[in-house]
């Protein structure tokens, strides 16, 4: 049975993410090609639009250290957000790994990538060795207690989410493969494109109007935004021309008019008639 955690120890006793392995011997610690771009596109478009950027930290691949009495366990998800907390801005600050003691903070949203082989602890139907590490399901949903865990099948196309209920995970509705969570104004749902070069079904974040588009989407939509107004220009232009034209020509017709009355009234005067006193 889970026993809740005692008491942290203070602050100077812990180790930091500088005593702490990134990685375990024998492990590799390299996600495949699938995971990095995946983690990419959920990154990129992750933009709460209640959160600024100094307010929000995503990670991929990176170590998270979640229990203080066993200070070497960790878990590495494929995938996660915390809320509150900043991403570094200095080269120099950024992290080997997440440290809860250190941070202060639980994530928020953990997403896990199934591979084969690894659908059993990511859903959390393996059972707990003896004198072994709790299972990734026990450790989000009773250690960490993080609100939202989705889980990804590329293999099957299969979408899973889950939010914290009291103390369990519940299996979240998803219609048409997505889920909205209001604490973040956004949804995650499955999206169906290209993204770096590579065309498949994605795991991506929505806002209230559309998909939230990546950079160089938004780059496209600024150009095609700058084109319009362009063209929008141009046909002012090309219509201010045209009504320049326009009125040259009125000009000019009033022009030949004044110059036609003006030789009348030259020949009515040289006719001993004035012009001007005409009835």
């Amino acid at each position: 049975m889970y026993q809740p955690i005692p008491p942290r120890p203070p602050q100077e006793t812990m180790p930091t993410m500088y005593d702490l392995p990134s990685e375990l011997v024998g492990e590799s610690g390299l996600p495949d090609e699938f995971h990095c771009i995946q983690a990419d596109l959920l990154s990129e478009t992750c933009q709460p639009p209640n959160y600024s950027s100094e307010e929000i930290l995503v990670a991929s691949d990176l170590n998270l250290y979640y229990d203080p009495r066993h200070t070497l366990w960790y878990k590495r998800p494929d995938w996660y957000m915390v809320l509150g907390v900043p991403s570094a801005s200095q080269q120099l600050d950024l992290r080997l790994s997440y440290v809860v003691w250190q941070e202060g903070v639980d994530p928020f949203l953990i997403v896990e990538l199934l591979s084969p082989g690894t659908e059993q602890d990511d859903l959390g139907q393996r059972l707990r060795e003896v004198n072994q590490p709790p299972t990734k399901w026990e450790v989000y949903e009773r250690i960490l207690r993080v609100p939202y865990y989705v889980i990804y099948d590329r293999y099957e196309n299969h979408l899973r989410a889950f939010q914290l209920i009291g103390t369990r995970y519940e299996a979240i509705s998803l219609p048409e493969n997505r889920f909205w969570l209001n604490e973040l104004e956004l949804g995650l749902g499955l999206w169906q494109g290209s993204y770096q070069q590579t065309t498949g079904l994605w795991l991506r974040w929505y806002n209230a109007a559309d998909w939230v588009p990546t950079r160089r989407e938004q780059a496209e939509q600024e150009r095609q935004q700058a084109e319009h107004e362009r063209q929008r220009a141009e046909q002012e232009r090309q219509q201010a021309e045209r009504e320049y034209q326009r009125a040259e020509r009125e000009y000019q017709r009033a022009e030949r008019e004044y110059q036609r009355a003006e030789r009348l009234a030259e020949y009515l005067r040289s006719l001993g008639i004035d012009p001007d006193n005409l009835k």
